[in-house]
């Protein structure tokens, strides 16, 4: 436009556009960067993203001032030509200069004249974003892991069954398969399932809690195959489901626990520690809470870590006992000591080391040891053991585990993520209601771990990080524009960023997870790309013209720019925004908050900055009126 030669508008233009190119490129490596400091298994999952990105930053923008001149310099010597293939970008720069001379500046003047009721339009698109979340109408779902096409089943028998009760309850899960196999084929016209092995002797894939110190014979586990999940209509987790409601009980089967594989490093989706109480007390409360959880069919896997074993004999002091001196404590020291014998001396064998243990011969420890044994009182006098104890029998436990000297059960299961609205009651409904119930009647302590606290883990570590990132972009900002206030107008478009977020993930009807928030942060560093352009091609214009008709050229003038940006920015996004396959499904939430936030922040930055730097304006000439009214002297 401005008549120079190619050599001399290349150069210029290179220079003219340094600042704002680097201060944009500074900004989404810093926005980027945020998501390095996110730690433990996620920020590992994530950690290739922000490096990658900031690499190919880097070298763009040594492309952008050392390659793209002379590139541009060729090109605008032979744009004098009227060759064929330049035809297309013809017709599409009349078009646009068109539409800018018809469309976009009148909706300038528009704007500027309507700033208020425009700024109150989209805080109010904000507010509905954010209240779409809080309800829950645009769901949450921290890491929805892709499934891994099969299924196993392990389940463990009660002590005193045997092997063929095992070899039942074999047939009986066998049975379960073939018919739930039989219903999908007929209902869907081909069987999900494509080989079973089933075995005795051990548990595949996870095993149950407990099951390396149980009878081998007692196990047992089921190993399915499906077909690959892009050729079925349902999930792995609908057929676990199936499987639960098509499995008999029998009076001999302790537990048995359907799960469908899982990648990632999420852990279970439900994951509850509790404490305070006896073995007893904590089982009880366990087992209560897997039966409220079992109500829903979304749920799956449950297990908790305090298993059955032999039943034990519980021991307690007689009145008389008591009354001859004996305390539990005492009691319980020489009874271990004369059944599991008494180390009385080590010494060095090379390598390794040598013991002498006493012990009871092997008659003195049979089964009616509580008849025969005599235990010495503090008189000196021996009384037989029967006499100051009473025996009762109760089931043991095969571990007890603790915490922090506190003995500790672990509740774990799974919920379907088929619908992730359904997925976020439940787990809300189990940290509001179950859990406080379950505490209140068993009087157990608990704390929700697994999937949950590596949630709030990463979900802190991402706002410190993002906290950090605004700190970063706002420093480069003032530095560019040697200002305290125009990079707030500038960083003022990054919150709206959250409608187009939102929009997109309801028009997809996928739900905000962990790849939503990478995303959300990397878009905070690239939205504000075309704000930065357009404010520094307005502070320039603004030198020699007013603040409005600045407002306007650099509108019209930087519309093509920041459309082409835009648009070659969701184009490229746009083959994994329609990705079918489904293991991919699980990085679409970042594709479709950085297409749909991109997207929606081009107009945000064509309504929002011109809004924004028209009242700034206006308090401006406030303040100054103000200011003149305090030094002006008073009426007389």
């Amino acid at each position: 436009k401005l008549r120079e030669p190619p050599r001399v508008a290349a150069e210029r233009a290179a220079r003219a556009m340094a600042a704002p190119v680097v201060a944009s490129t500074l900004t989404t490596v810093i926005a980027f960067a945020g998501l390095v400091l996110i730690g433990g298994q996620f920020g590992s999952l994530v950690a290739d993203i922000p490096l990658t990105v900031i690499l190919v930053l880097a070298a763009s923008l040594v492309e952008c001032f050392l390659v793209l001149p002379n590139h541009m310099a060729h090109a605008l010597a032979h744009q004098a030509r009227d060759a064929w293939y330049d035809r297309p970008s013809v017709f599409v720069n009349r078009w646009l200069d068109r539409f800018v001379a018809g469309v976009i500046r009148p909706l300038t003047r528009l704007v500027l004249l309507a700033r208020y009721p425009v700024l109150a339009l989209v805080m109010v698109g904000l507010s509905w974003s954010v209240a779409s979340l809080m309800t829950g109408k645009v769901p949450w779902r921290f890491f929805d892991a892709p499934e891994q096409g099969s299924v196993s089943g392990n389940f463990a028998m009660l002590a005193g069954a045997t092997r063929e009760d095992t070899l039942r309850v074999m047939g009986l899960v066998q049975a379960a398969v073939d018919g739930v196999a039989a219903e999908y084929e007929a209902e869907y016209g081909i069987s999900p399932v494509t080989h079973v092995m089933t075995q005795i002797g051990g548990n595949a894939g996870r095993p149950l809690p407990g099951s390396e110190t149980k009878d081998a014979d007692l196990l047992g586990a089921v190993q399915i195959e499906l077909i690959d999940p892009d050729f079925r209509p349902y999930s792995s987790f609908e057929l676990v489901s199936a499987l639960q409601e098509a499995m008999p009980s029998d009076p001999r089967l302790e537990t048995i626990s359907f799960r469908g594989g899982r990648s990632g490093p999420g852990g279970d989706a439900i994951s509850v520690r509790m404490t305070g109480a006896e073995s007893q007390g904590l089982k009880a409360a366990a087992e209560a809470l897997k039966a409220r959880l079992a109500v829903f069919p979304e749920v799956s896997a449950l297990e908790d870590s305090l298993d059955y074993d032999k039943d034990e004999l519980a021991l307690s002091l007689t009145p008389q006992g008591e009354a001859l001196g004996f305390t539990t404590e005492a009691l319980a020291r020489e009874l271990r000591q004369r059944l599991g014998g008494i180390e009385a001396a080590t010494w060095p064998e090379g390598t390794r080391t040598g013991a002498i243990t006493v012990e009871l011969a092997e008659d003195d420890r049979r089964a009616d040891f509580l008849d025969r044994m005599l235990m010495r009182t503090a008189a000196g006098g021996w009384v037989p053991l029967g006499d100051i104890v009473t025996v009762a029998t109760e089931a043991g436990f095969s571990v007890v585990r603790r915490e922090n000297g506190e003995r500790m059960i672990l509740v774990t299961g799974d919920i379907s993520g088929d619908d992730p609205a359904r997925a976020a009651a439940i787990t809300a409904d189990l940290q509001d209601r179950l859990l406080p119930d379950i505490a209140a009647e068993f009087g157990v302590g608990y704390d929700v771990t697994g999937l949950a606290q590596q949630e709030s883990e990463f979900l802190t570590e991402a706002l410190i990080g993002f906290g950090l990132a605004l700190l970063g972009i706002y420093m480069v900002l003032a530095w560019i524009f040697a200002s305290w206030t125009r990079p707030l107008v500038v960083m003022s478009v990054i919150p709206f960023g959250l409608i187009g977020a939102v929009w997109g993930h309801a028009a997809w009807q996928l739900p905000l997870s962990l790849f939503s928030v990478v995303g959300l942060i990397g878009m905070s560093g690239i939205i504000i790309n075309d704000s930065i352009v357009l404010i520094s091609t307005i502070d320039a214009y603004a030198r020699d013209r007013g603040l409005r008709p600045a407002i306007l050229d650099a509108v019209a003038d930087r519309f093509r720019p920041v459309l082409l940006t835009t648009a070659t920015t969701v184009l490229g996004l746009a083959p994994l925004l329609y990705e079918r396959s489904s293991q991919a499904l699980f990085l679409k939430p970042t594709v479709v908050t950085l297409a749909y936030g991109l997207g929606f922040g081009m107009v945000l930055v064509l309504l929002v900055v011109p809004a924004v730097l028209a009242v700034g304006a206006d308090l401006g000439r406030a303040r100054q009126g103000f200011r003149r009214s305090l030094r002006a002297a008073p009426l007389r």
